[in-house]
């Protein structure tokens, strides 16, 4: 019972996380809108799947070390902050999105799955605020004695719940009405999307390391 209450804890401290706007949500509304339902639902799975990255490393003791070395964070750091600024130019320069029933305008039609798939993984696994959220999740509300199975078992239900939060946010926005409503701003969309990306890449820059717990 007790890996029962650690677990029902857990989840429910990283699904408050999970919705709160950032750089994955920005980046799934822009491909459901951008790119369609498809594209929208593989990055979801890419941001998932980035979830595990950060267990993997966790549960092994490199995230602590990450955490803690000014020179390793440094590097997660601006990586994550270039890939951010780059997307977003990208979508502040790309063509209006089409309407449902409309051609895509080049490049806009040009999504392949294993890019939308890996889009959502760099984007939460070059976030070292989500490495730092991880590491501090485990290390207050896991216990030393919880076997690495169970962390494991752990870690993979975050990364399903991730999963299952930003596919019901790809269906939201690829419904017609809301797709569509958001599509007539046109470039307008794509400039406020593209400034999103681009602003949280600045905020990322200003992430500083913290001790976890």
């Amino acid at each position: 019972m007790s890996h029962l209450a650690e677990y029902l804890t857990l989840m429910a401290v990283f699904a408050v996380a999970a919705v709160a706007p950032g750089p994955d949500f920005a980046m799934v509304v822009r491909q459901s809108v951008v790119f369609g339902r498809r594209a929208g639902v593989l990055t979801s799975l890419g941001i998932g799947s980035a979830i595990l990255l950060h267990a993997s490393y966790t549960l092994a003791g490199l995230g602590f070390l990450v955490a803690h070395s000014i020179v390793a964070f440094s590097v997660l750091k601006w990586a994550g902050c270039a890939y951010l600024i780059y997307v977003g130019v990208k979508t502040w320069a790309a063509p209006a999105p089409a309407m449902d029933g409309e051609a895509a305008p080049a490049p806009a039609g040009v999504m392949t799955d294993r890019r939308a798939f890996a889009l959502g993984f760099l984007t939460n696994a070059l976030n070292p605020k989500a490495m730092l959220f991880f590491l501090s999740l485990f290390s207050t509300l896991v216990s030393t004695e919880t076997p690495l199975a169970v962390q494991g078992f752990y870690a993979l239900s975050m990364g399903t719940l991730l999963v299952c939060w930003f596919a019901l946010v790809t269906i939201f926005f690829t419904g017609r009405a809301v797709r569509d409503g958001l599509v007539r701003f046109g470039r307008w969309f794509n400039r406020v999307t593209g400034a999103l990306l681009i602003c949280l890449g600045i905020r990322l820059a200003l992430q500083r390391a913290v001790a976890a717990p």
